[in-house]
């Protein structure tokens, strides 16, 4: 037989393209359309619903950017189509390509109903089926026209990523307001001959299935009438009937199909837009599950439903239904779907704590699974706070991004710091908006990892980001590869159902050790600084506050903020979402950002001042508040108490220029160029800056990556590097105690301070930097004297080690990496620790002096600033202060030590006590407390937080400051955890702990005298 392959798909694409998919709609007549243009922010529904509008014409421009119009469209269905399937053919000026990424809508019915979303793959409203014939059809669409940001040329610098400087020019052209005819006959076929040509495409040219498909499609496309493609489409479709019956082989991969529609909660929209998105996709996935009985949907995000709860309540009644029936399904427990890298220990456990709690209470359900199929990278701490939170499994794809690795498994036990083991899957199909096309479905077969021991995968399926989720296609598709030769199984199933399954064919799956490193989108630690910097200042302050708070509702009968603190959590938890903190979202988002930050800086600074006014009381007597987890000289952790006399700092000019600073602990040398040649530690008798190197050096570097631009940073970006050393200034501080440098770059200024704390074994380094370069990367380095294969940088509860050398292409991949409060540094029995107030991004590298004394010199740098182009024009552009210390002498106990007391300064105020005995304290450095608040219930038992933070074993007794009824281990939503023995107090309200390396526990300790309160509403 003669190779006529190429014949026959080619005729399959032509007809499909020109005469059959056309022929889904082969009758319309026009609508009549109105409209109204919103002034300024989006208005409520009823508001649009009566507004009056104006004629509009198909073929006129409408929305300016970021604006909403209100259409009415009305017309009568024509007697002769009774009997048949009619809907109306929205087209607002949809490009196909761009489902999420443009304007969109959502239908109601006059009465305010919603009826569904219409987005560029769904534009269609079913009017009825079938007709009477004579109806009268009104409906009213909230259209947003948001503009393409992302566009086919996509990372070009726009002004349209905000509404103060996108302008008001019409972004969108009406393109069709028709009724019209649904044949679902020739609808079928054509999913028929999709599903049969894709498949085909994916086999092999010699496999005998191929061929009976080709033979199969063939007669199909004879049984055409192109002049009658709706008189012919049945017998079509007959010619189709066998290939389609044919099942799947008994070793076919199996594919959980979970409806999905991943909604950045911002990106390239503002938060605002998010939540009409929301409303738009679940209004479209309920409707479509009423239509399709085996379709299960999942969304994740507590914010977003919690969204749907308070601005669309018409939408949540039905969201509420279909969860009932237990398909419309609450996914990942979490309050957004996170960055996992910044968020320091508490916040990424309030993610857990704020979104279990939203899906326990709205619906009693408990999610097993963390569901972060976007995120950029998974810090080593993540295991323990899913099981903390009584989950045990999780889903991601972004790693199948990564440029230079292929990672070696999708289902694996993925092992965290302290040896915590989460079932985790990486789906396949390789992306989190599967339509169900032939070509996916046979990438995930083949890609699939665990061939011979595993056999089942699971498959997002629906557009995101406002794209409207799932469509009717879609499920089309996956009805016909449920059982079908030569394909993949297919079956809707929930993910819980899938993980149940894939646990158990494969319980002894490999292990991976450590965090889950993308490589790509590093520049995300250190892009939008002031988000970054925000993010990490609430955190402190909502420690503080809960601390401070806790402890004056038990000294004094405070009362405890426990609305206020709730609404503040979910504020700083959403601004984690994984393109607001990563800093990769539009100007707008960070615009508003900023504003928020300092909203909750102030309000929590006022909750933090009348707690301690409380505790103070009103006197003359000066008093330090020590919100730290450790002792700072004579006041305790979570404490205050008189401030200790302070020895003395020197400083003296050096002969050749600059300033020597001396503590008696250290000896610092700065010189003419302001940059530090030496820091001697007494204690230690030896130097911390490497020979001939300088610390404090700026250093800056061309940054414009292949792509991605606020998210990359390209290793080539390394190649070309100036080295900021001249000086404008180099002066005595004004305490006579400090140095000052001033700096001067492009159209940039850097002034910077460098202290030594008397008595303190830290240089301090307060930087202001006036920054206005584009497309550059600040770094500040330190180049060390220490012998160093790896280094340590906190995570969550606990430190993460990285290997400094490049031996293999995993490491060298890490050319860019996440700290939190600090990076340390060490050989055996000397380190030294580089701890930030507000900085991420770092690289640590190593290199052998080849002259004097052939050591190594290990520099670490910190990432401070960048100026990518897109999606924000302006990032960073103005004034940043940025505090970071060099701790020589340092291990990590210290580390851990400084980084606590660069965040959380103490406070001081006036009052009455001469002290504040802390509410609880633990006698062990390594025995870090995070948290001391009140339970959320109300009951007012005091609930604690704490990990071991130096790698090793601890024990450690903890102490109540207060009359103890009883205490509880708990999960971290504050529930006791089974099977585990009740810790027992002794009569002095001490408990004895025993944690292995990096354990995080929660205690509940109940007071023998509580004042509670009503606990918060749902």
């Amino acid at each position: 037989m003669h190779d006529d392959r190429s014949l026959v798909e080619a005729r399959l694409r032509r007809v499909l393209d020109e005469r059959i998919r056309p022929a889904v709609y082969p009758e319309s007549v026009p609508l009549q359309v109105a409209v109204w243009h919103a002034p300024g922010e989006p208005v409520p529904v009823a508001e649009g619903l009566a507004a009056e509008p104006e004629p509009i014409e198909v073929g006129a421009r409408w929305g300016a950017p970021w604006g909403t119009s209100w259409f009415r469209v009305t017309g009568t269905v024509p007697e002769e189509w009774a009997g048949r399937t009619v809907e109306a053919l929205l087209d607002l000026g949809f490009d196909e390509n761009m489902p999420g990424f443009q304007c969109e809508g959502l239908v109601y019915r006059p009465d305010g109903t919603p009826v569904k979303g219409l987005n560029p793959r769904n534009q269609w409203v079913r009017v009825g089926t079938p007709v009477a014939g004579g109806e009268q059809v009104r409906l009213h669409i909230e259209a947003a026209s948001n503009p393409v940001v992302l566009d086919y040329h996509p990372f070009l610098p726009t002004r349209l990523g905000d509404k103060d400087t996108a302008g008001s020019e019409p972004q969108y052209t009406l393109t069709r307001m028709d009724l019209a005819v649904f044949d679902e006959t020739v609808w079928q076929l054509v999913a028929d001959l999709e599903v049969l040509g894709e498949l085909m495409a994916e086999l092999p040219d010699d496999a005998q299935r191929r061929w009976e498909i080709l033979r199969a499609v063939e007669r199909a496309l004879d049984a055409v009438d192109l002049q009658d493609v709706n008189g012919t489409a049945g017998r079509a479709r007959s010619c189709l009937a066998d290939v389609l019956a044919a099942p799947a082989v008994p070793s076919a991969h199996r594919i959980s199909a979970v409806g999905h529609a991943h909604i950045d909660s911002a990106w390239l929209w503002p938060l605002r837009e998010t939540v009409r998105k929301v409303a738009r996709t679940a209004s479209n996935m309920t409707a479509l599950l009423e239509d399709e009985p085996e379709f299960v949907f999942a969304m994740s995000q507590a914010q977003q439903w919690a969204w749907i709860k308070e601005h669309r309540p018409e939408v949540w009644a039905r969201v509420k239904k279909a969860v009932a029936d237990g398909r419309f399904v609450p996914a990942g427990g979490m309050w957004v779907e996170s960055d996992t890298n910044m968020p320091g220990s508490e916040a990424m456990a309030r993610q857990f704590v704020h979104g279990k709690r939203f899906f326990l209470d709205e619906f009693g359900i408990e999610n097993d699974e963390a569901w972060l199929p976007d995120t950029f990278g998974f810090a080593a701490g993540l295991p323990q706070i899913i099981r903390a939170a009584g989950s045990t499994r999780l889903l991601t794809q972004k790693i199948s991004w990564s440029r230079t690795n292929k990672f070696p498994h999708h289902t694996f036990w993925w092992e965290g710091v302290d040896g915590t083991r989460i079932f985790t899957h990486f789906p396949p199909v390789d992306t989190y908006n599967c339509s169900m096309k032939g070509g996916e479905i046979a990438h995930a077969a083949r890609n699939f990892k665990e061939k011979g021991a595993a056999r089942h995968s699971l498959a997002p399926t629906g557009w995101g980001d406002g794209g409207g989720g799932t469509t009717r296609e879609m499920v089309a598709k996956a009805a016909r590869l449920r059982d079908l030769e030569g394909s993949a199984r297919v079956e809707w199933e929930t993910p819980s159902a899938f993980f149940d399954k894939a646990e158990a064919e494969y319980p002894d799956a490999p292990v991976w050790v450590g965090e889950l490193y993308l490589e790509l989108h590093r520049a995300t630690l250190t892009s939008q600084a002031k988000t970054k910097q925000g993010n990490r200042r609430s955190e402190h302050l909502l420690r503080e506050a809960e601390l401070w708070a806790a402890t004056a509702a038990v000294r004094t009968g405070f009362p405890y903020p426990y609305e206020e603190l709730d609404r503040i959590w979910k504020t700083v938890l959403l601004h984690q979402f994984h393109d607001i903190l990563p800093g990769s979202s539009i100007a707008w988002v960070h615009r508003e950002a900023r504003a928020t930050y300092e909203r909750v800086a102030a309000e929590l600074v006022t909750i933090i001042g009348a707690a301690q006014r409380a505790l103070a009381g009103s006197g003359p007597s000066e008093l330090v508040f020590n919100a730290a987890p450790h002792r700072r000289a004579s006041v305790p952790a979570g404490g205050a108490g008189t401030p200790a006399a302070e020895g003395a700092t020197r400083l003296a000019p050096r002969p050749d220029g600059g300033y020597v600073l001396d503590n008696d602990a250290l000896r610092a040398e700065i010189d003419a160029r302001g940059l530090v040649v030496s820091v001697y530690d007494r204690a230690a008798d030896r130097e911390t800056v490497a020979p001939g190197r300088a610390a404090n050096l700026l250093q800056l570097h061309p940054d414009f990556p292949n792509m991605w631009d606020a998210w990359d940073v390209d290793e080539f970006y390394r190649n070309t590097v100036t080295d900021l050393t001249d000086a404008e200034t180099v002066e005595a501080g004004q305490d006579g105690a400090s140095v000052r440098i001033v700096r001067r770059f492009g159209a940039s200024r850097v002034t910077q301070v460098l202290s030594l704390p008397a008595g303190e074994r830290r240089l301090v380094l307060d930087t202001e930097v006036d920054w206005h370069e584009r497309e550059k990367f600040l770094k500040l380095a330190f180049p060390l004297d220490v012998h160093a294969e790896r280094y340590a940088s906190e995570t969550q509860f606990g430190h993460f080690h990285r290997p400094t050398h490049t031996n293999t292409s995993w490491e060298a991949a890490k050319f860019e990496a996440c700290n939190h409060r600090f990076v340390h540094v060490a050989e055996p029995g000397w380190g030294v620790a580089v701890v930030n107030d507000s900085t991420y991004g770092h690289d640590v590298t190593r290199q052998v002096r080849t002259d004097g004394d052939r050591g190594t010199t290990t520099t670490v740098r910190v990432s401070l600033l960048r100026a990518p182009r897109f999606p924000d024009p302006e990032t960073d552009q103005g004034v940043h202060r940025f505090r970071h210390a060099l701790v020589p002498g340092a291990d990590i106990g210290d580390a851990v030590r400084e980084g606590w007391r660069i965040n959380v300064p103490e406070r001081r105020l006036t009052g009455a006590a001469a002290q504040v005995a802390p509410l609880v304290t633990v006698d062990e450095d390594a025995v870090v407390v995070t948290a001391v608040k009140l339970a959320d219930d109300g009951s007012g038992d005091v609930v604690v937080r704490f990990h071991e933070a130096n790698g090793g074993r601890a024990r450690a007794t903890l102490t109540a400051g207060f009359e103890l009824a009883g205490a509880e281990v708990t999960d971290l939503l504050e529930r006791p955890l089974p099977d585990t023995a009740a810790p027992r107090p002794d009569d002095a309200g001490r408990i004895a702990v025993h944690l292995r390396p990096f354990e995080l526990t929660t205690l509940r300790l109940r007071r023998a005298r509580p004042g509670a309160r009503p606990p918060l509403p749902a």
